[in-house]
């Protein structure tokens, strides 16, 4: 099954200044969105094996256009996120196998490598609801000072027939961090 993308959306974050301290190289985050069709949207599908090819193919997409978005090496990518919001006429279990099963391994092949989880959220809702996506290290999560967040809304999105899908990098941990690592 291809996603059928009714448009991306890319925003990135840079933190210059944090308590009146400059942040040199600056932090920076990239989420990458993709508003997509829910095919299952309106009715009871019990094998959702589609979607975990679905969302492998999005995941890719999403992490190279991060990747390309921050202008770095693939390698330079030191923490990761994913989420989903499903519109109202689908049900949580699709953001579920979106995400999940076969999603992880193109992310890491675009992020040349991830030892640890990609963390997620899931949730229902429509047009403009906000998604906040966890970050953690691509390779130890336990690196308490790539504990992070970021988060996107987008206006018109989801209409109950679809699906956002979200894929957060950074290319270093949070600004003036230094709980641990």
């Amino acid at each position: 099954m291809k996603p059928q993308i009714r448009r991306i959306v890319i925003q990135v974050e840079e933190i210059h200044q944090e308590i009146g301290r400059t942040i040199d190289p600056p932090a920076r985050k990239v989420t990458v969105a993709a508003v997509i069709n829910n095919p299952y949207a309106g009715k009871y599908v019990d094998d959702l094996e589609p979607l975990y090819d679905l969302g492998a193919e999005t995941g890719g997409l999403l992490a190279k256009k991060g990747v390309t978005a921050l202008g770095v090496k693939p390698s330079e990518i030191v923490s990761y996120g994913k989420g989903a919001i499903v519109g109202l006429d689908g049900e949580i279990e699709h953001a579920a196998a979106i995400l999940h099963p076969r999603f992880g391994k193109p992310v890491r092949a675009a992020v040349e490598k991830g030892d640890d989880i990609i963390p997620s959220t899931k949730k229902m809702g429509g047009p403009g609801s906000v998604l906040v996506m966890p970050l953690t290290n691509k390779d130890s999560i336990w690196s308490f000072d790539h504990m992070d967040a970021t988060e996107i809304s987008l206006a018109d999105a989801p209409r109950a027939d679809e699906i956002v899908v979200a894929v957060a990098l950074a290319d270093s941990g949070r600004p003036l961090a230094r709980t641990g690592t």
